[in-house]
């Protein structure tokens, strides 16, 4: 049984991953994409974010200290975070249909999409994304996991940046509005 515990959060990662990939395909043409650079920062952050929460191999010491004791209750409650967090993330997805794209982007006929997880925080699923990578760290119960959450949450800020750059520019006031009544991450906080 112990495999399970070890290999519950890599394999729902990697569902999750498959999915996106899955869903990659069906999206509207792209008229403007962002600069390569910072696709490739974003993907440099995001695998040594990977990094950290899959290998006890860096010869770092501080990075395995345990801020709680491992065990049932902290796997479990990570178990539920992550997987609410990537669902939120998959309801977003689904809800954003066509005009999804894994780098920032305006696409042909952009729509702005208010509705649904949308209605709730303006990025759900970069919400998503960083509930699923704090339950992971809640689980893993060490400094690692929470550097890990910390790196994600530094990538997906700087893309959120860009990205409400990119739709104030698209669709002006009617961004500006939405802006003003709904949280970008967080409900009511951030």
């Amino acid at each position: 049984m112990l495999w399970f515990y070890e290999w519950f959060f890599p394999a729902v990662w990697i569902v999750f991953l498959l999915y996106w990939q899955i869903k990659a395909v069906n999206t509207k043409s792209t008229q403007r994409l962002e600069p390569a650079s910072s696709r490739l920062f974003r993907v440099f952050i995001f695998l040594i974010a990977i990094v950290l929460l899959m290998t006890t191999r860096i010869p770092l010491p501080w990075l395995y200290f345990q801020l709680w004791p491992t065990g049932l209750l902290p796997f479990w409650l990570g178990a539920i975070v992550m997987i609410a967090g990537l669902l939120f993330a998959v309801w977003a997805r689904e809800h954003l249909g066509s005009n999804w794209s894994r780098s920032v982007t305006i696409k042909q006929n952009h729509e702005l999409i208010t509705t649904g997880p949308y209605g709730v925080v303006r990025h759900p699923i970069y919400t998503g994304i960083l509930t699923g990578f704090l339950g992971s760290a809640i689980a893993l119960s060490q400094v690692r996991g929470f550097i890990a959450f910390f790196l994600v949450f530094i990538a997906l800020w700087l893309k959120l940046r860009m990205e409400e750059k990119w739709m104030r520019t698209e669709f002006g006031e009617t961004y500006a509005t939405y802006a003003r009544h709904t949280a970008a991450l967080v409900p009511y906080v951030l």
